[in-house]
């Protein structure tokens, strides 16, 4: 436990063989209490890997949406005990070494939500964002920040950090299971 939390690390994982090792290596495991990995059925041996790397894993038998995956974390991660959630997805393109810095804003009592940002660093499209994604996130952004009155960098990012008291006033449960289950939770976070 870190300032006296105990902080859960969750991984919504689909096909993500290819770089679960690297993220999970990075992860500062002395501040983190636990992983736990859910597999939306993937295809490849994400879960293998997640084995062979002693993560907590959960398998949905059958593919249900990337906002179903992101519900069963969350509810893994308080069910385990968390009083603070750090949700990154295991495709490298965020650096696991600050889920320290996240869990301390957290800690700090001063956020009850913090996002990391493949925009702020300016290296989203080294990182491996595609083109047409940054120009469709930059847009997304936009709108939605103009709907909802706030100055986020980046509302599709897939690095999110929630107390427990965040995670379980938001509504989730009530959320869609595709795409749109994570702007559904900034917008009831904001």
């Amino acid at each position: 436990m870190v300032l006296g939390k105990k902080i859960i690390v969750v991984m919504p994982a689909y096909n993500a063989e290819k770089t679960l090792r690297q993220t999970c290596e990075e992860l500062p495991r002395e501040y983190v209490d636990d992983v736990i990995l859910v597999d939306d059925a993937s295809l490849d041996n994400t879960v293998s890997v997640a084995r062979e790397l002693g993560i907590r894993t959960i398998i949905h038998r059958e593919n249900k949406g990337y906002g179903a995956n992101q519900k069963t974390c969350y509810a893994e991660a308080l069910r385990h005990g968390a009083d603070i959630v750090i949700m990154i997805h295991p495709d490298y393109q965020y650096s696991p070494r600050l889920a320290t810095a996240m869990a301390a804003m957290i800690a700090s009592g001063h956020y009850d939500v913090v996002l990391g940002s493949r925009i702020l660093g300016g290296d989203s499209l080294k990182g491996g964002m595609p083109l047409y994604k940054y120009i469709a996130n930059r847009f997304l952004t936009l709108v939605e920040n103009l709907a909802l009155g706030a100055k986020l960098s980046e509302y599709h990012t897939g690095y999110r950090a929630f107390s427990s008291r965040a995670l379980e006033t938001i509504p989730r449960n009530g959320n869609s299971n595709d795409f749109v289950f994570p702007d559904e939770m900034l917008a009831e976070a904001v």
